[in-house]
């Protein structure tokens, strides 16, 4: 008799609560899916983490994790991938997720161990080689930066990530022939692909051909008027060329499509200063400074600092 009055007046409360907090894990999570879609971010992650305050769901975890990394708020994301691979730790996706954050947050030490941990978990995966790659390349270790990316490359031929990369640091040692070769698989692939263009571009002039440099530019320029760095790249082609009032020409245009384009004022200082408009100069390196303060040590007094090699990323994973 005193079992069947507890079951009657709340001998099962313990089960209740149970179904009340599944009950409203349910109405949090789908209700951060829903403004999710809706583009209302940031009540999407308020669901999301009030869903798991009430259940350690790796499924939701995972939409708050992707969630963060659009809002580009790599530090929550970072966190939550820990939690991920706390709950299910042979999970591959997570560590590639984590590897990629961790390269966002130019935290390339542990960006080397998740990696390296994703290609233990399955050496076939050729995400896991082409992170660990690029990896070794922001730890200044190519020779293995090399063979991940041929790994990679061998496991998925079409990897246009992997042989621009491996041909950007194959450009650096000056292997021209095999830079040559990524470059035409991947225009096979892609043929307008931008960045194998600027790279190809970079390997004309390394070769001395400028009028097939300056093409390439061009033809990017054509196909992506807003593409920054081949106007860049035309521009320090005609200064290195001495072809300064073309330099400026173009220049110009960059800087009208970009007011904020600091490297554009920087170089068409240096145009300007071969021309003998020194005060035109100064107020353009003036200009760039204040656009990127950071570059004010790499310029000297006289503003005739050389035109930059190609920069480490010209692409994005």
């Amino acid at each position: 008799m005193a079992n069947f009055f507890k079951s009657l007046f709340g001998g099962n409360s313990e089960s209740n609560k149970q179904k009340a907090d599944q009950k409203n894990f349910e109405i949090f999570k789908y209700d951060g899916l829903r403004a999710q879609r809706m583009g209302r971010a940031d009540y999407a992650v308020k669901c999301f983490n009030e869903a798991l305050q009430l259940e350690e769901d790796f499924e939701t975890m995972n939409y708050l994790s992707d969630l963060y990394i659009q809002m580009h708020n790599t530090t929550a994301a970072y966190e939550v991938l820990h939690r991920m691979i706390i709950l299910e730790p042979n999970h591959l996706n997570s560590y590639l997720v984590l590897a990629h954050v961790c390269f966002m947050e130019n935290n390339y030490a542990e960006m080397k161990e998740v990696a390296e941990k994703a290609v233990t978990l399955d050496n076939e995966s050729p995400a896991a080689h082409f992170l660990l790659g690029k990896a070794m390349h922001e730890l200044q270790n190519d020779i293995m930066a090399i063979a991940n990316l041929t790994k990679a490359i061998v496991l998925k031929e079409d990897y246009i990530e992997a042989r621009l990369l491996r041909a950007e640091i194959l450009l650096t040692m000056n292997q021209q022939k095999e830079v040559a070769e990524d470059i035409e698989a991947i225009l096979n692939i892609q043929e307008d692909d931008e960045a194998a263009l600027l790279l190809r571009g970079k390997l004309k002039e390394a070769a001395g051909d400028n009028e097939a440099a300056e093409s390439d530019y061009r033809h990017i320029i054509e196909l992506n008027p807003f593409n920054e760095q081949a106007f860049l790249y035309l521009g320090q082609l005609f200064i290195k060329q001495e072809k300064a009032t073309e330099a400026i020409e173009l220049l110009d245009d960059a800087i009208e499509l970009n007011p904020n384009f600091g490297k554009a004022y920087e170089e068409r200082g240096r145009a300007k200063l071969m021309t003998d408009d020194k005060d035109g100069s100064i107020a353009d390196m003036q200009k760039a400074l204040e656009l990127n303060p950071k570059e004010g040590e790499k310029l000297n007094g006289t503003f005739n600092n050389q035109a930059a090699e190609a920069p480490k990323d010209i692409w994005q994973i």
